[in-house]
C-alpha cells in the first residue's frame, strides 16, 4: 500500500514561483487514498475526548463528516458568510490579501461541549483561529484540531499555541 504522502499531488510554482501547491483533490479522487486519509486522521485522534465534530467549508466537510460518522458524533458546519439559514455567529479573519468571514449556527454548539475541529490544511492558522473563536464564543471547548496537511513553514502551529493540533502529513516548507 502507498503512503499517504504519495497520494498528494505536488505542483511546483503555483500559485506563484517558489511555492509548492499540495493538491488534496488527488487524494480524494483515489478510493484508497481517501480511505487512508480518513483512517490516518481517525488514528491521530483515537485518544481524544470530544462531543461534536465541526468542519470548515468546504474540505473540512469532506474529512470531518466521515470522522463524525465513524465515531457516532454530530457534525457542525462552519461556512462562508451568508450560507446558513438560521441565526448565526460570525468571525472575521485575515487572508493573504484581505479578510473573510466564517459563520456557524448559534445553536450548533452547546456550552461545555468539547469540539473537534477538522480541515484539510493548516498554513498560517488564520481560518483555524477563527473557528476556535466561533466555538468558544458559544461556550464550547476546543478539544483539538486535526488536519490532513500542515505547511510547517507558515507557522500555523505556533499561531495555535495552547491547542492540540494533529496533522496526518507535515510538509516543512510553505
Amino acid at each position: 500500500m502507498k503512503k499517504l504522502e504519495e497520494y498528494v499531488r505536488s505542483i511546483p510554482d503555483f500559485p506563484e514561483e517558489g511555492i509548492i501547491f499540495r493538491d488534496v483533490t488527488s487524494v480524494l479522487q483515489d478510493a484508497d487514498g481517501f480511505h487512508l486519509a480518513v483512517n490516518t486522521m481517525q488514528e491521530l485522534i483515537k485518544d481524544l475526548d470530544y462531543d461534536v465534530v465541526a468542519g470548515a467549508e468546504s474540505r473540512g466537510f469532506i474529512f470531518g463528516a466521515p470522522l463524525a460518522y465513524n465515531n457516532g458524533k454530530p457534525f457542525v458546519l462552519i461556512r462562508k458568510q451568508g450560507k446558513l439559514p438560521c441565526e448565526t455567529v460570525s468571525q472575521e479573519y485575515e487572508l493573504e490579501y484581505g479578510t473573510a468571514v466564517i459563520e456557524m449556527h448559534k445553536d450548533s454548539i452547546k456550552p461545555g461541549q468539547k469540539v473537534l475541529l477538522v480541515d484539510d490544511l493548516i498554513a498560517t492558522g488564520g481560518t483555524t483561529k477563527a473557528m476556535i473563536k466561533l466555538v468558544e464564543s458559544l461556550g464550547g471547548e476546543v478539544a483539538g484540531v486535526v488536519v490532513l496537511m500542515e505547511l510547517a513553514g507558515l507557522k500555523g502551529r505556533e499561531a495555535l499555541a495552547g491547542y492540540r493540533l494533529d496533522s496526518a502529513i507535515i510538509y516543512p516548507g510553505k
